[in-house]
């Protein structure tokens, strides 16, 4: 059975529509586009009261970093400076509203993005290598190259296809679980719990398992025998509670981050024959038209920290506690 055999196209289009209830959490149903509201709101002043999904219009309630804390006071900012500022001072401006332990289990998703400072950099360089443009060929020889091919082959007869789904979405659903050990049958099955992650783990368990006992060429090998460098200079490796964090964290990120940004990068390009046809002609431009759509609209356009201190913040009080909204976006 082919990968594509496996995976069910109208599951596919169910599980990664837009507009489902699964992706209106984080806004998936506003169809109004915010950069024009974004300039006004960066132009307008540096600091704005409110969250970023409130000053742009959206009529809901949504769910990112920093959200939704409804004890908390929220600002948001939208310009480069001001972001710039509140990226380079992790101390005042945090990833998480206290301290991440990983190794507890307690949460699941305590992950690197809740981290800061020097944890991050440790946790991070555990699996960056595997990320470097100089190990894409592992990549592309165990997973990718198949997974492309398999899904145009499935839809090349048909004259046409939903880009979106039938092939933004699988790949990296593919990748990352291929990566995982876990079969092109039961991925969908996996993106369908990311909602329930306790449900995800369970999956994941008897794969580390198996994986400590002996390890294979995939990323749940890499993550079972990597070795963290504490401040004292021991290591340690990594905990079942700590590989979970980092497989779904994984997850998260292949099946929404990269689904998403291919998409937007597809679309910025097939609207614009002429830049289509320059990045086909010359593969060198390949790599800044794709920098470019990330600047341009990023797949995640907010990010959050909290506010550690009082602190008096491109001419605005921020209290002690309050979350600070940072809209990527706009800023790029």
């Amino acid at each position: 059975m082919t990968e594509t055999q496996a995976l069910d196209r109208e599951r596919i289009r169910e599980l990664f529509d837009l507009r489902s209830s699964y992706n209106q959490r984080m806004g998936g149903d506003f169809t109004t586009d915010p950069y024009p509201i974004w300039h006004e709101l960066r132009e307008s002043r540096p600091v704005h009261e409110g969250t970023v999904h409130k000053l742009t219009g959206y009529p809901g309630e949504a769910f990112f970093q920093g959200l939704p804390e409804p004890d908390r006071p929220h600002f948001s900012v939208f310009g480069h400076a001001t972001l710039d500022a509140a990226y380079r001072n992790p101390e005042i401006f945090a990833s998480s509203p206290e301290a991440v332990d990983p190794t507890s289990g307690a949460d699941v998703f305590n992950s690197m993005l809740n981290m800061g400072g020097d944890q991050h950099r440790r946790y991070r360089a555990l699996v960056q290598p595997s990320f470097v443009p100089a190990h894409a060929r592992w990549w592309i020889d165990n997973w990718i190259s198949e997974t492309v091919h398999a899904l145009i082959d499935g839809f090349a007869g048909d004259g046409s296809a939903e880009l979106n789904v039938d092939f933004c979405a699988a790949i990296p659903v593919l990748t990352i679980t291929g990566s995982f050990g876990i079969s092109p049958e039961r991925a969908l099955e996996v993106r369908e719990a990311m909602g329930r992650p306790t449900e995800v783990v369970e999956i994941l368990r008897p794969i580390v398992a198996a994986r400590r006992e002996k390890p294979r060429d995939d990323l749940i090998s890499v993550l079972v025998e990597a070795e963290l460098k504490e401040e004292d200079g021991t290591t340690h490796r990594l905990s079942d509670a700590e590989i979970y964090s980092f497989a779904l964290l994984l997850l998260l990120a292949g099946s929404g981050t990269t689904w998403k940004q291919m998409g937007i990068t597809l679309t910025a390009l097939l609207q614009r024959p002429e830049l289509l046809e320059q990045v086909k002609a010359d593969r060198s431009l390949l790599r800044p038209a794709i920098e470019e759509a990330l600047r341009w609209m990023p797949t995640d356009p907010m990010f959050s920290r909290y506010v550690t201190r009082d602190v008096d913040f491109h001419g605005t009080h921020l209290p002690a506690g309050s979350v600070l909204h940072l809209c990527l976006g706009a800023a790029n």
